[in-house]
């Protein structure tokens, strides 16, 4: 009842490409590889510059704690990524929470 268009695509690479073009911001659910992939993708290129920055919530609460914690205690202590990284995904345990940091930070531009 919330979808008003759908549109299917034959090849990952266009989908993934199609997600970024037309998002101002990414709301990550928890699910498996694809969905990590799609969402370490977007951060990858906020990080790298290639893509200008907007939100990227982690909606879930204590599904990402594992995943965050190996953030923080392997890639950035093995010095893959830095500590300031880590603030481009923001967690949220509730879906008001995330809508909210959205909201702010589209005010904020």
């Amino acid at each position: 009842p919330y979808l008003d268009q759908f549109v299917e695509f034959e090849h990952f690479l266009i989908r993934k490409v199609m997600l970024v073009k037309y998002s101002e911001a990414f709301i990550v659910l928890p699910g498996g590889f694809g969905t990590l992939d799609e969402a370490f993708e977007v951060v990858t290129l906020i990080q790298t510059r290639k893509l200008e920055s907007f939100p990227v919530i982690a909606l879930g609460g204590d599904y990402w704690d594992q995943l965050h914690e190996f953030l923080n205690c392997t890639l950035v202590a093995e010095g893959t990524i830095d500590a300031e990284d880590l603030q481009l995904i923001t967690l949220a345990e509730s879906p008001q929470a995330a809508v909210e940091f959205v909201a702010n930070a589209c005010k904020s531009r």
